[in-house]
């Protein structure tokens, strides 16, 4: 009775009133809601990512860059707590406004203290170092700029690398001004830096204001797309031209007009292609959402035109930029532009692939995995013609799915885009597809029926990965190490001797691996140059520079033996007696 008594009188003394909690009219007019203080809150937290990393560098290299980010501090700190003391829509978006200024205050910092690139910044800044002098672009070999650390190299399958510009010419024609003028090797990374920059607040400027901080996050916090740009990658130059071409994109031909903003989002599209190949891949997806949307709002006929107009204006586009380097070269500029999807690179990512690389003795199926990843490329793309109601919302998702069952599949594929994934859900409601066309097939109602057609669209691809996965290795290597002198520090030399289990012959080439990153070619100083179908042959391999230092007491080393043709991979671990 007295514990009853108790809590009465306790939610008698902390009972809120009816209307607590409850935003009249006028005070919804006058306060932010709550979720758009998240999302600055969001923003405002995201710019501490990394910024201790710049300050510390700065100390040691350039201090007046270092008391730059200290005044970053403060403001960050100030923001956050204006997120919470401001209280008009107004108010609120200034501060949005100031965390973007901070955001981008950091990035030019960052870039102060690290612009040199990686392998793709300096090859985008020899690329435009070739236009500025009118020499060729494309199938130039440029070996010597790989001697520094910084520059990473893409080997091939084949056992050799890939030197040259494999990339749409337009990140390196916006870089060839700026390298004329500046004479730095760094014009690639001052370039796709500030076209992050753009890109980011033009997403800003185009987003509802709650969604402003978040657009601030995404594109300049967290310390991730800045990285990418301040290396230099062109698909940077392609996300930021396909921002404006993302937001709010359903309303692109509407009343069958495209208009300037129509012709604007082709533009943008066309020259996204022209940058980097990332682009291509949403492009289809885009322009099946687009022609859904307007056939269920003109109908066929009107909609394929409009559809034509658009595609056509962006092909135009793509063209344009490209022709002065296919007229130099066509051959040579058609062998860069489709490099990546060609080479045959080496295993390398956080994919399905990993499965034969990293976690098993590898497989004579790797092809496998490249048709799995067009196949699923092809899947989606239909299962978004058939579901564009429930899939248009999602559309800057999916093209990257595809990769991940590639043998390339790195999370930079996923993660550069993103951008463009929070364009969608800021902009693009699902009313904004609810009356978009949907081809009528018999017997495809209900939601069994669909889920049994999406499962079919995409189980190609599963199979062929299966197949990739569980396939055995093509070679049963028999390793033994020779190690330098009496402290046993270093490999010298492995003799393996090597089975082909296949029909084929093979062509192998060695390269040892500690983790997931695989050293440069070891040299084969004995056996033959193909290995015949079922025989057994002795090789000796040497790694580049005479030796190559052990692992950790718990880390382990493994040789691995690659071909070409077919893409095969087989692995084995170099065990080591001290």
């Amino acid at each position: 009775m007295a514990a009853h008594t108790v809590d009465t009188e306790v939610r008698r003394r902390y009972k809120r009133p009816p209307t607590a909690g409850r935003p009249r009219a006028s005070d919804d007019a006058e306060n932010p809601q709550q979720w758009h203080r998240g999302m600055t809150l969001i923003g405002t937290i995201s710019l501490f990512i990394g910024t201790r990393s710049a300050w510390t560098q700065g100390m040691l290299s350039d201090p007046p860059v270092a008391a730059v980010v200290s005044v970053c501090y403060a403001g960050i700190l100030a923001c956050g707590v204006l997120a919470f003391a401001v209280r008009s829509r107004r108010a609120l978006v200034g501060v949005d406004a100031g965390v973007l200024v901070l955001a981008v205050a950091l990035v030019v910092c960052g870039y102060w203290l690290n612009h040199i690139g990686t392998d793709e910044g300096v090859l985008t800044a020899q690329a435009a170092n070739q236009i500025a002098h009118g020499r060729p672009v494309y199938g130039q070999p440029w070996p010597w700029l790989f001697g520094t650390s910084n520059s990473g190299l893409t080997k091939t399958m084949s056992g050799s690398a890939d030197y040259t510009y494999g990339y749409p010419p337009l990140t390196a024609l916006l870089a060839a001004p700026v390298h004329a003028i500046l004479h730095t090797p760094a014009a690639a990374t001052l370039v796709t830096t500030g076209t992050l920059i753009a890109g980011a607040v033009t997403l800003w400027l185009l987003l509802p204001a709650p969604w402003r901080s978040a657009a601030t996050a995404v594109c300049l916090g967290f310390g991730i797309l800045p990285g990418y740009a301040r290396s230099g990658y062109p698909a940077i130059v392609a996300l930021a031209l396909l921002i404006p071409v993302t937001v709010y994109w359903p309303a692109t031909g509407a009343g069958e007009r495209l208009g300037r903003s129509g012709v604007l989002r082709a533009v943008c599209l066309g020259a996204a292609c022209a940058a980097q190949q990332l682009a291509w891949f949403f492009a289809p997806f885009l322009l099946i959402g687009l022609y859904a949307v307007r056939r269920g709002e003109l109908g066929a006929r009107p909609a394929a035109a409009v559809l034509a107009r658009f595609a056509g204006v962006a092909a135009l586009t793509w063209a344009g930029i490209n022709a002065y380097f296919a007229a130099q070269g066509f051959s040579a500029w058609l062998h860069g532009l489709l490099l990546p999807l060609t080479q045959k690179a080496i295993l390398h990512g956080q994919g399905l692939m990993g499965i034969s690389y990293y976690f098993t003795d590898g497989s004579s199926r790797l092809d496998y995995y490249s048709y799995a990843s067009e196949l699923l490329l092809v899947g989606l793309l239909a299962a978004t013609l058939l579901f564009a109601r429930r899939l248009g919302t999602a559309l800057t998702v999916l093209p990257w799915l595809s990769f991940y069952l590639a043998t390339r599949s790195q999370d930079g594929y996923f993660l550069m885009m993103t951008p463009l994934w929070l364009a969608a859900a800021a902009a693009v409601p699902s009313s904004a597809l609810a009356h978009a066309w949907q081809p009528r097939i018999p017997r495809l109602t209900g939601r069994p029926a669909k889920a049994a057609a999406a499962m079919a669209l995409v189980t190609p691809a599963l199979l062929c990965a299966c197949i990739a996965a569980a396939s055995p290795p093509p070679l049963r290597m028999a390793l033994t190490a020779h190690l330098t002198g009496r402290s046993h520090a270093a490999v010298t030399s492995v003799t393996v001797r090597a089975a082909n289990i296949t029909g084929t012959a093979l062509t192998p080439h060695f390269a040892s691996r500690v983790g997931q990153g695989a050293s440069n070619w070891w040299t084969i100083t004995s056996g033959p140059a193909a290995l015949a179908p079922h025989s057994t042959a002795v090789y000796v391999v040497r790694p580049v520079g005479g030796h190559r230092a052990l692992p950790g007491v718990h880390q382990r080393m493994y040789l691995i033996a690659v071909t070409a043709k077919p893409m095969t991979i087989s692995t084995a671990r170099i065990e080591v007696t001290k």
